[in-house]
């Protein structure tokens, strides 16, 4: 079957899903409250930008963060100047690429259940005189936990079957930058079906159980809603 050096992938691309979805988060839940919430001019094409990796070709994508990030592009000068190298074909440079390629995936997910918490819940905590911050954390964040549910089991699912973006990135390097989408393209170059066989269908069964669970956790919320 598969040796260890041949599994390493598998576990390379869960250490990149976790990061990138847990970042994600982090930086996506702002950015959701601001366009669930804003009236400006901006919400448009700011929301636009957010939503474009959905509908732009990873090879695109992935082109344009090259160049950016290569010796030559804005971000490729700033991280030299700040001493961490070019971060082309590297993992930080795969986290970077995920996180702009899974963003709409987290952003979607945790701005629709902003949206439907509404203003309400904000006024009432504000009538018994709780900061705006509190308010959220305490009252907001509970509500629209199944869309953060949502939007981190998308982005985790999202970011594991990466491909075009990755290997524009970081390349296919073993043991540095190869993930579980790039090995099945080198098994299939390489004439081995029956490993790629078995990555692509634990691809399938994993895709699968991630939409099963958010089927079964939509109806859950769906009976519980009044």
């Amino acid at each position: 079957m598969f040796t260890l050096e041949e599994l390493r992938p598998v576990w390379l691309s869960l250490e990149l899903a976790t990061i990138t979805t847990v970042l994600l988060l982090i930086i996506g839940t702002p950015l959701a409250w601001w366009l669930a919430r804003t009236t400006s001019k901006w919400r448009a094409p700011i929301g636009s930008l957010v939503t474009l990796p959905l509908v732009l070709p990873p090879s695109v994508l992935g082109f344009y963060l090259l160049v950016a990030l290569g010796p030559n592009g804005p971000l490729g000068k700033l991280t030299e100047a700040m001493g961490l190298g070019v971060l082309t074909f590297t993992f930080p440079g795969l986290v970077i690429g995920s996180i702009f390629y899974s963003l709409p995936f987290a952003i979607q997910p945790i701005q629709g259940a902003f949206e439907a918490v509404g203003s309400r819940p904000l006024e009432v905590a504000a009538t018994l005189r709780a900061k705006p911050i509190d308010a959220f954390f305490t009252v907001v964040l509970p509500l629209a936990r199944p869309g953060f549910v949502t939007a981190a089991l998308l982005t985790f699912a999202h970011t594991i079957g990466e491909f075009g973006v990755v290997l524009m990135i970081g390349g296919n390097i073993p043991g540095k930058t190869q993930v579980v989408s790039t090995e099945i393209y080198s098994f299939v170059e390489a004439m081995e079906y029956s490993k790629a066989h078995w990555l692509a269908g634990g691809m399938v069964v994993f895709s699968f159980v991630v939409l099963m669970g958010l089927y079964l956790l939509n109806r859950k919320n769906e009976r519980v809603m009044p």
